[in-house]
């Protein structure tokens, strides 16, 4: 493709946000370039592993454990060899892994990015996420509320379906829902136990981006209970970009689908605040050129905008067109997690599960959503679920194998995922020492977690054992990892959005204020990040970004 093709619209990276991005934009009418710096990977051709038991995967689907510190620092328990394909290499895609404050960079490597791997648990953030920052004073206020977000995640959840059960909590607002996977014996169990011993607090149904009905319209099968979503669904049974958006988009006959490309930055006009097109790199020739848009959505992940942002700069400058106000690269945020608790459920051996579901239950958020006396904000949720226990082998042959027929006792086992405030100091940047193969200065990172979340998790900690005891559990235990940014896969911020100019990088519609036409739809846009999982919000972002960017391109104002 020469560089003097035009398009509408530039769409950086092709994950949740991608995605939806060149969906929206295409069936409005643009013509629409997508570049993903991974290879291709097409719906239910180029799953290998789909499907396929243990014995057919390398090492039984096991990764080596030096394999995984040399060539996926950051994945740690995310990465198998089954999944492995999907990831980007550290070893061979390397950051700065020299900071003093260790954040392990999860990256997808494949067109449709981490939509292929993610957890899939699908939640509407309530009215008080939107407004914490501004009723506690803490970093900068969302220029949006509930209300404004509310039509689009309808819109999105019914597009993509979403499994759940309707609980009415105004600080978990309900979604459109499909019906959810059921509970097992041993949470129903467990479910009215907690809710009576302690008022308020709730155990319901995961919600999940997995359909329990078919969408024939889609070509998409409801889920087959295999367990198996992160090797990429050939029943498209899970929201993903190959199964749901880059079908949409592809049909309109208006996408140019461009793998294998790196943007490097996009470029700009400083007399017109403008961005005018952007930098591509092919990665497997080296070729550079610059493709001119009417306008550009990054999408290419919260860190991965963020190098683009701030490597958009003047030559011979270090700082970015886009950081002003000091603001871009600050406020970086990911859950707080590796609080773990378990427990032993009594009875009930008669029954068995069947089928492997995509997820589980959950404890939604119930600390400082009243008046409360606590030494840290915010709060945290519970993910987990019961399961019978398989007992390890034992002796040889026929006893052996009866043995392994056999089933353990019920055990419950949950999570915690928490809030990280957006400290301005939590940053990333560029290293202008070090550079990677396509000229960009690496990433560098100074983001940590503080006592606030600290004390955070020993709260989780302490009253998951206390609810679990409570409850009827018994040998309730729990234990506690290293806390690392970046391991929940939940990273955001760096180009919040806020009222301000001063103070943030993006609107209410997430245009960038320093350029009309340039939007961000990733987890870079976050103020904030609630403690639920966020890719739903990106998507609904996303949608409500692209429809008020095709009425400012109609209206001539882009």
């Amino acid at each position: 493709m020469a560089a003097t093709d035009r398009f509408d619209a530039i769409v950086i990276g092709s994950g949740v946000s991608g995605g939806w991005a060149a969906k929206e934009l295409t069936e409005k009418g643009l013509r629409v370039l997508m570049v993903d710096r991974g290879r291709m990977v097409e719906h239910g051709e180029d799953y290998p592993y789909d499907g396929k038991p243990a014995f057919e995967i390398p090492a039984r689907n096991r990764m080596p454990a030096a394999f995984t510190k040399s060539d996926y620092k950051g994945l740690n328990f995310w990465v198998q060899p089954a999944n492995q394909p999907f990831f980007t290499n550290d070893r061979l895609n390397p950051y700065d892994f020299d900071a003093p404050n260790p954040f392990h960079w999860v990256r997808g490597g494949v067109v449709g990015g981490k939509s292929l791997t993610w957890g899939r648990w699908s939640f509407r953030w309530g009215p008080n996420d939107f407004e914490a920052n501004r009723r506690e004073g803490i970093g900068t206020d969302w220029p949006i509320r509930y209300d404004d977000v509310a039509p689009w995640y309808s819109y999105v959840e019914k597009y993509i379906g979403v499994s759940g059960g309707r609980e009415n909590l105004d600080y978990l607002p309900d979604s459109e829902f499909m019906p959810p996977f059921p509970m097992n014996v041993a949470e129903k169990w467990l479910k009215e136990r907690l809710e009576t011993e302690f008022p308020g607090r709730k155990l319901i149904n995961a919600r999940l981006s997995n359909i329990t009905e078919d969408k024939p319209e889609q070509n998409r099968t409801r889920c087959q209970k295999r367990a198996q979503c992160d090797r990429g669904c050939s029943f498209g049974a899970y929201f993903s970009t190959q199964a749901v958006t880059l079908p949409a988009a592809r049909a309109t006959g208006r996408l140019t689908l461009r793998p294998d490309t790196w943007a490097t930055n996009v470029e700009y006009n400083a007399a017109k605040k403008r961005v005018t097109g952007v930098r591509l790199v092919n990665a497997n020739t080296g070729a550079v050129e610059v493709v001119p848009a009417r306008m550009v959505f990054l999408c290419a992940s919260a860190m991965g905008s963020l190098h683009v942002l701030l490597n958009s700069r003047p030559e011979g400058s270090e700082r970015s067109h886009f950081h002003s106000n000091g603001a871009l690269g600050s406020a970086v945020m990911d859950h707080i997690f590796k609080v773990n608790i378990g427990g032993d459920v009594p009875g009930m051996t008669e029954f068995v599960e069947y089928g492997r579901r995509p997820g589980g239950v959950y404890v939604p958020r119930f600390r400082n959503l009243t008046a409360e006396e606590l030494p840290f904000k915010r709060g945290y949720g519970y993910q987990g679920g019961a399961s019978r226990r398989q007992p390890a082998p034992e002796g040889f042959g026929a006893a052996m194998k009866h043995g392994m027929r056999t089933y353990g006792g019920w055990r419950f086992n949950m999570s915690a995922f928490g809030e990280c405030l957006p400290y301005d100091d939590n940053r990333v940047m560029l290293n202008f020492t070090k550079k990677d193969a396509r000229g960009m200065p690496l990433l560098r990172f100074d983001v940590t977690f503080r006592d606030n979340e600290l004390k955070m998790m020993d709260d989780a900690q302490a009253e998951g054992e206390r609810m679990l005891r409570q409850a009827g559990l018994t040998n309730v235990t729990s234990n506690r990892g290293t806390h690392i940014p970046g391991e929940a896969i939940h990273e955001m911020g760096g180009a919040r959005m806020g009222r301000d100019p001063g103070t943030s990088v993006l609107n209410s519609f997430n245009q960038a204020h320093d350029a009309a036409n340039l939007f961000v739809t990733d987890g870079a846009m976050m103020a904030s990040v609630s403690c639920v999982n966020p890719s739903l919000t990106f998507m609904a972002m996303t949608a409500r970004a692209a429809d008020h960017a095709v009425k400012q391109m109609k209206a001539g104002t882009i």
